[in-house]
């Protein structure tokens, strides 16, 4: 054998409880498991003593944002450290796979929050298929998978209008999502209040998730309220997907905002009900209460027609940006969730241009007071000057959902990780210790079996990965070792790219890409394309 982990209390990923054994791996696959007190102990080149530490799969973030980082990052400790050994990229219907030029341009100033802008990335693909190549190509430090982005396909098809698509614009769409399909994507995103996505009407988006279930895949939508009209939102994407008949997973699967509080046991019910009568459904969450994404993102959806100069111009002019403050302070605009805006609520925690720096880390609202003038006036000149670059917290979560949706049999765990800002959202760097420390071994909230299942042989199944996400003979091994005892996210709101600690070695395909708690230099990671539907 290449190499023994020695004594590991083994987790398989069942939810089964956890057994000691020596787990011996060759060819990057685990070859066999070898129960303590069980026949003769396995020998290899090399033995790893993994006394004291818990042994289990890979955990798979089923919502990444790392679409560049892992080309312009190629360590990528933030993922690799936490013992992430599968990304599944595309998410929210924006990111940057199928493109033209034109609407790759459009896409990169629109999600330069997200993932920055791109700055020494060849963009030598237009294709989902050029895509993935290009990340086996260039060699990545974890595996990932893709979802082909609805709002990209709809830039390219029907550009930045606010209509229906006529009938020659839905095939095209059809074919484009069909043929990122083909190239390996393992399902299909919205952003369902990012604009041009948003503007599909159920509809459009229920011809789309039929290509997807014809191919075998499932649609992830951000909804298109997590606040006011949340539940309604939920049994909007919950009906089109069993008219289409098309598996779904919720994507941050949250009930945010103080009209929701307590709210959760609504949407449990509203799932279990769906899944009573035959609907496939899972759901991914991370384990904190704000929310991250870009200040843009916050307007009403009309103010995005056209794109991202489109939207700068009317910030520019005066009487069209009063119309966006009233939408935001007492409408409550779409792209805030139907809730007017809480200006103490949003945080800057990134912008792209340096002599904003000092904004960063601060409330729109504080910064407003600071400079003496109306919080509208400090977002209105970040989000020009920055040409809508900031990011934001968006402090609107409730604990007590956050901690019942991850119970749910369904869950999954999605970090929902922007990598990008000077002061990014904790849960891109600790997101899986921190299940396993805060919500496991200090709140008592899920059993330490249940949640490795939540974040291993879930998502797996979800992905359709027939070798993958359990410590099984003849399974690929990636594998991660922790300290239940002491593994917890070193990320704080105040540090949020302090790495965790208690999690020493990470492996992918048999390969050490963490070592005695140190990332390596291995680039272990290859793209994971989409299994055909049996």
């Amino acid at each position: 054998m290449d190499l023994v982990i020695r004594g590991a209390a083994v987790i398989d990923g069942t939810g089964a409880p956890s057994y000691r054994a020596d787990v011996a791996l060759t060819d990057g696959r685990i070859a066999t498991i070898a129960r303590e007190g069980k026949g003769r102990r396995p020998t290899a080149h090399r033995i790893l003593d993994a006394d004291g530490l818990a042994l289990a799969p890979g955990f798979i973030d089923m919502h990444a944002h790392s679409d560049l980082a892992l080309l312009t990052d190629p360590a990528h400790e933030a993922k690799a450290a936490q013992g992430v050994t599968l990304e599944v990229l595309g998410q929210d219907g924006l990111s940057y796979a199928p493109v033209d030029d034109r609407t790759l341009a459009q896409i990169r100033a629109q999600i330069t929050g997200w993932n920055g802008d791109g700055s020494g990335v060849d963009f030598d693909w237009r294709t989902v298929g050029g895509y993935l190549d290009r990340l086996d190509r260039q060699g990545i430090a974890v595996n990932a998978a893709y979802l082909v982005p609805q709002g990209t396909v709809r830039m390219l098809a029907v550009g930045w209008e606010d209509r229906p698509a006529t009938a020659a614009e839905l095939d095209r769409m059809r074919r484009l999502v069909a043929e990122g399909l083909a190239e390996g994507a393992v399902g299909m995103s919205s952003g369902l209040t990012y604009t041009p996505g948003a503007y599909a009407d159920d509809a459009e988006l229920t011809e789309l998730c039929r290509v997807v279930a014809r191919y075998g895949g499932y649609y992830c939508p951000h909804h298109r309220s997590y606040g006011a009209g949340a539940l309604r939102a939920y049994e909007e994407v919950i009906a089109l997907c069993r008219t289409a008949g098309c598996a779904l997973h919720l994507a941050h699967a949250v009930m945010n905002f103080g009209v929701n509080e307590g709210r959760a046991p609504e949407l449990l019910a509203l799932l279990d009900a769906a899944l009573a009568d035959g609907a496939d459904i899972t759901l991914d969450t991370y384990p904190y209460t704000p929310g991250c994404t870009t200040l843009v993102a916050l307007l009403p959806g009309w103010a995005g027609e056209g794109g991202p100069e489109a939207v700068l111009a009317r910030l520019r002019d005066d009487a069209t940006a009063g119309r966006i403050r009233h939408a935001l302070e007492v409408e409550g605009a779409d792209g805030c969730h139907g809730m007017p805006v809480d200006w103490d609520t949003i945080e800057i925690s990134g912008v792209a241009g340096p002599a904003l720096a000092p904004y960063v880390g601060r409330t729109v609202a504080r910064c407003a007071r600071e400079r003496g003038e109306e919080p509208w006036a400090t977002a209105r000149r970040l989000l020009v000057e920055d040409r809508l670059g900031p990011t934001i917290l968006h402090h609107v979560g409730n604990e007590e959902n956050v901690r019942e949706i991850m119970r749910h049999r369904v869950h999954t765990g999605g970090s929902d990780g922007i990598l990008h800002g000077a002061k990014p959202h904790p849960r891109a760097f600790g997101t899986f210790p921190h299940y396993l420390g805060r919500y496991v071994r200090e709140l008592g909230v899920l059993p330490l079996e249940e949640c490795v299942a939540h974040l291993t042989s879930r998502p797996a199944a979800r992905l359709r990965l027939p070798d993958r996400g359990l410590v099984r003979e003849g399974h690929v091994a990636d594998l991660v070792l922790f300290d239940p005892a002491t593994v917890a996210a070193g990320a704080t709101f105040e540090a949020p790219r302090r790495l965790p600690t208690g999690i020493p070695y990470v492996l992918i395909a048999g390969r050490f890409v963490m070592e005695d708690g140190r990332r390596t230099d291995v680039l272990a990671g290859r793209t994971i394309r989409r299994t055909p539907a049996p």
